[in-house]
């Protein structure tokens, strides 16, 4: 199914690679202003065509357009932003999309924005934005809360809005409700331990540490359930030891404003490491996913050490199959290779000990990328009028931070095949 799109905030290609991971052949013109993004799009994207600021976009100047996508800057309705709705400078961008919809005219139109949209000004600027949507005419809207943990190992709530012609055939269920359910299986929806390992460097200390209170172990029965903890052991390894029934294994404590004080992180899990001398702050810990990512890349996970030899064996071993230090996601998952890269954070008073056994690391970008749905070093390299250039680890998490995840557009995008059809 061919179709042009009118890529909006285009960020890195999100919408995109969603449509075509869907079964498009997407031919796009696409509108951003931060130039890192403007060079990946144009590296990834090699047939798609630069239109410059949205401000300066105008419809007669451009092909048939099917679709327009836009996830419009968003600070002015985060709930960690100010909060100053569409007053904010950024957020009210959203009425030149709106704009260029009604001079295009698409089939289709999406949106997406962070959960904050709904309850901004209690509630009176999402309906404000659905009123603009409405008075163009000719156009349904549906919108949903959808969450990337469905199908990846981020917690990621984003509102979806979709609008679609009212020439839209009639025996077309729509678009929502997509449920937790509905995204694919694959490996990429496994726990973090297993999803997020991938090559990747960085060194020096890292003030997360200053968040880990102590090691704490526990025995766990056969049933699962916690029978004994020691609050007092620090022992040298945080393996997991099967023996009399049960087994014996060892957790993080993070500090938290919890009542009690702090959370649990084991192996695959998060630690959120935004503002961490605060005191009111929780839920810095994610169960086997990441938290939401965002442009800072501001999380941790927690992991086992590895045997290097014997990782460096297995990768000579199979040599013929991948490339020496650049195992693909799934030879990862198939063949047990783990992340080698070095821990970020300088072990002090009781952590010497942690580290004989685990280690705490900043996610790499690549593991940011899959998180998000993109191919691995999606965001390495961009094209700067013609010169291919590395990109930097800081640019990298900013834009991964910045984009909507693939496989959540994939899912929408697959819905709307009748409406091309």
């Amino acid at each position: 199914m061919k179709i042009n799109q009118l890529d909006l905030f285009s960020g890195i290609g999100g919408f995109h690679l969603g449509f075509e991971r869907a079964g498009y052949e997407v031919t796009s013109w696409f509108s951003e202003v931060d130039k890192h993004a403007i060079a990946v799009y144009k590296h990834q994207f090699k047939k798609s065509t630069y239109v410059g600021s949205v401000t300066d976009v105008r419809g007669e100047d451009l092909p048939r357009i099917d679709l327009v996508t836009f996830g419009s800057p968003c600070q002015d309705f985060s709930q960690a932003g100010n909060r100053r709705g569409l007053e904010g400078d950024r957020s009210s961008l959203i009425s030149e999309a709106i704009r260029l919809i009604g001079e295009c005219r698409p089939r289709v139109f999406i949106w997406e924005n962070v959960k904050g949209t709904f309850s901004s000004n209690d509630g009176a600027d999402f309906a404000a934005i659905l009123q603009a949507f409405v008075d163009l005419g000719g156009y349904r809207c549906e919108w949903q809360l959808l969450n990337t943990a469905w199908i990846l190992p981020q917690n990621r709530e984003r509102v979806y809005l979709v609008g679609y012609s009212t020439e839209a055939r009639g025996d077309w269920g729509g678009v929502f409700p997509i449920g937790e359910s509905s995204g694919e299986s694959d490996f990429r929806n496994a726990k973090v331990a297993s999803t997020l390992q991938s090559p990747g460097h960085a060194a020096g200390n890292y003030r997360g540490m200053n968040m880990i209170a102590e090691v704490i172990s526990y025995t766990r029965s056969s049933d699962g359930k916690v029978t004994n903890r020691n609050y007092k052991d620090t022992a040298n390894t945080l393996h997991s030891v099967t023996g009399g029934g049960g087994n014996t294994d060892q957790f993080l404590r993070v500090k938290s404003a919890k009542e009690c004080g702090y959370e649990e992180a084991g192996a695959g899990d998060s630690i959120n490491l935004t503002a961490i001398n605060s005191t009111t702050r929780r839920g810095r810990v994610g169960k086997q996913k990441a938290q939401t990512l965002d442009t800072l890349c501001e999380q941790a996970v927690v992991e086992p050490k590895y045997n290097y030899k014997k990782v460096n064996e297995t990768i000579e071993q199979n040599e013929g199959k991948f490339k020496k230090g650049e195992p693909t996601m799934m030879d990862l998952h198939n063949r047990n290779l783990m992340d080698v890269s070095p821990c970020l954070v300088e072990p002090h008073h009781n952590a010497a000990s942690l580290f004989d056994g685990y280690r705490i690391r900043r996610l790499t970008p690549i593991e940011c990328e899959r998180l998000q749905g993109f191919p691995d070093n999606h965001t390495e390299y961009g094209s700067y009028e013609g010169e291919i250039k590395r990109m930097s680890n800081t640019q990298r998490y900013k834009q991964c931070g910045n984009a909507v995840t693939v496989d959540v557009v994939a899912e929408i995008a697959k819905r709307l095949l009748p409406l091309y059809e």
